[in-house]
């Protein structure tokens, strides 16, 4: 990832460089996922779909894209054209702004025509929103609205129930409430944006009677940013977890020189306020999902002390792993990846040394390093750079970090055994595996677009793809939850197979890496294979196609009794089952609810 692309960045330079950029993005040999966009514009948006690319780009999505023409959005939307018809978007952005709300209340206006008037306005975009929906079936990111650049009453503008200022923040309530409302339609919020790059430079007027364009030039990049963390949260492409080193970053000052006692943390000083707030907001991030995590330099002992201050907000039980030594830190970073089994692209890192920063994106590739600044500076940059960027919660979501501290307690208790198999038993694992259950769906589709090293095809699905495959009798559909006395690991495995006469094609297998290695491959094959006999389907054929990250699964199918039938010069690989009958189960380790039943 180019660091310059990373909050905060220097717009104007973006800008001027945009195709050095791109070059030296495109040279990059990282893998990164094609999808198609549908940007529906109100306003000149050549630029935004010139600096959108670039943001993709670098979060590994490759973007093309089509592009309406000048103001045609509700046209494209409502009737279409073969251009449109032939792209078959991935994503719908529609920008619009103000600019494109066709009327305002008028002075004196009562109540009631208000009202009438935000119905419409309304109603306009909802009937838009509803038949991209039934077209096209896949993620809406809308705009909301800015607020004006003028205030007609002045503050009562807020208030009066005729002022544009509480007709726009009228608007914008009915916007979210429609997103709370339906899967795939997301917020674009301009209305935060605009306020924190400042109004009046956001709205400035020449922008728009020289360009047409609806916010100014400069601002272009802030907005694609914003944009371009929506998609990539969409597509699996966000970050896991947030590893933080401690010294002169969760408080003020040395807790090996200066003692616990003597940190500044807490509301004696406005320099330990900016440290308590500090880890105030990184204890709300763990509450959305986000692992953390410590690497430091320091005796183990001082920062368990450090972490233990009375006046601190974080304790030691909120990290999963606490890796305070004297190694390098991009080493203990790579280490805390390797142990809880995820990608070293999924960590970012927080430290105030810039020189720390930096050995950490040299030395340990794929880490995010953001450039902090100063103490006070230190939620800004984190939480603009998107890197979390939430598109769904799910209760998995939200207990990551409790299931992740229960895979360690899992790993001290198989220390304990000399034989795997009696730790597997001694777990008490029960899963239950099903067909796909609208309750699960998002929580499906977010593991599609996530999982990355057991993932034998890699194919990643939309909400409403899942949605459609679970009602088509021609899908065999599966989700794996799995519990033990640990504790619930959540749904962590998908398969879909898609039945063609006697013979079953499994075009996706996927399965958390933090369930690794405890037999729920073997219990969802017994259950998918059962599935096709009652299906009526005695051979299956499986598929592997090669990435930079999955090679951990370029054997599985060998390993489940499938035979190889061909493999091509890239390591793509075809493999045969003929189902026996009677059928026996291969997992003898967790017991599966309803397994009859399936």
């Amino acid at each position: 990832m180019l660091k310059e692309l990373e909050y905060p960045f220097d717009s104007e330079w973006i800008l001027k460089k945009s195709k050095s950029i791109k070059k030296r993005l495109l040279e990059e040999s990282t893998p990164r996922l094609p999808k198609r966009i549908a940007v529906l514009g109100g306003s000149t948006t050549h630029d935004i779909v010139r600096i959108l690319e670039l943001f993709l780009l670098n979060q590994g999505i490759e973007p093309s894209f089509y592009e309406s023409e000048f103001n045609q959005y509700w046209e494209d939307a409502m009737f279409g054209n073969e251009k449109l018809e032939a792209f078959r978007p991935d994503v719908i952005f529609v920008h619009t702004s103000l600019r494109n709300i066709r009327a305002f209340p008028a002075a004196g206006d009562s109540k009631e025509q208000v009202e009438a008037l935000l119905e419409a306005e309304y109603g306009r975009f909802e009937t838009m929103w509803d038949r991209l929906a039934q077209v096209w079936h896949c993620p809406i990111i809308q705009n909301n609205f800015e607020y004006p650049y003028f205030r007609l009453m002045g503050n009562q503008d807020a208030a009066a129930p005729y002022g544009r200022t509480h007709f726009v923040s009228l608007l914008n309530l009915k916007f979210a409430g429609y997103a709370q409302t339906h899967e795939n339609f997301y917020l674009n919020d301009i209305n935060y944006q605009s306020a924190v790059y400042g109004l009046d430079k956001w709205s400035a007027p020449f922008f728009w009677h020289m360009y047409k364009y609806a916010l100014c030039l400069p601002a272009i990049p802030w907005l694609a940013h914003n944009v371009a963390n929506i998609i990539k949260s969409l597509f699996g492409k966000n970050k896991k977890s947030l590893v933080l080193d401690l010294d002169n970053t969760l408080w003020g000052g040395v807790v090996g020189d200066d003692g616990p006692e003597n940190l500044e943390i807490g509301q004696e000083t406005s320099l330990g306020q900016v440290y308590a707030e500090f880890q105030s907001y990184v204890k709300l991030l763990k509450d959305y999902g986000v692992m953390l995590n410590v690497a430091s330099k320091n005796e183990e002992e001082n920062a368990l002390a450090g972490l233990r201050h009375p006046a601190g907000v974080l304790r030691p039980e909120d990290f999963i792993l606490i890796k305070a030594n004297w190694e390098p830190k991009s080493q203990n970073i790579l280490k805390i990846a390797e142990e809880m089994n995820i990608l070293p692209d999924s960590l970012v890192f927080a430290d105030d040394n810039p020189a720390e920063r930096e050995i950490v994106r040299c030395q340990a590739p794929g880490v995010t390093a953001p450039e902090i600044g100063r103490p006070e500076d230190s939620i800004r940059v984190l939480d603009r750079g998107g890197y979390f960027e939430v598109t769904s919660l799910s209760e998995d979501d939200r207990k990551r970090n409790e299931m992740y501290q229960a895979n360690r307690m899992r790993q001290q208790q198989q220390a304990a055994f000399a034989d795997y198999g009696e730790y597997l038993l001694s777990l008490q694992m029960k899963a239950k595996i099903a067909p796909f259950e609208p309750v699960y769906l998002a929580r499906i589709a977010q593991l599609t677009n996530k999982s990355n090293q057991f993932n034998l095809t890699t194919r990643r699905f939309t909400q409403a793809q899942i949605e459609q495959m679970a009602q088509d009798r021609s899908y065999l559909t599966l989700y794996g939850k799995l519990e033990d006395k640990f504790g619930d690991n959540g749904v962590v495995s998908v398969v879909i197979g898609r039945l063609e006469g006697d013979c079953a094609h499994i075009e996706l297998w996927l399965m958390s890496c933090r369930v690794l290695k405890r037999d729920m491959e073997a219990a969802m094959m017994d259950a998918f294979l059962q599935r096709c006999l009652a299906a009526g389907a005695h051979t299956v054929f499986g598929y592997y196609y090669p990435t930079a990250k999955n090679g951990m699964v370029r054997d599985f199918y060998g390993q489940q009794g499938f035979e190889k039938v061909s493999e091509e010069t890239d390591g793509s690989t075809v493999w045969k089952y003929e189902i026996p009958v009677p059928y026996e189960n291969r997992n003898h380790v967790i017991q599966v609810e309803g397994q009859d039943a399936l």
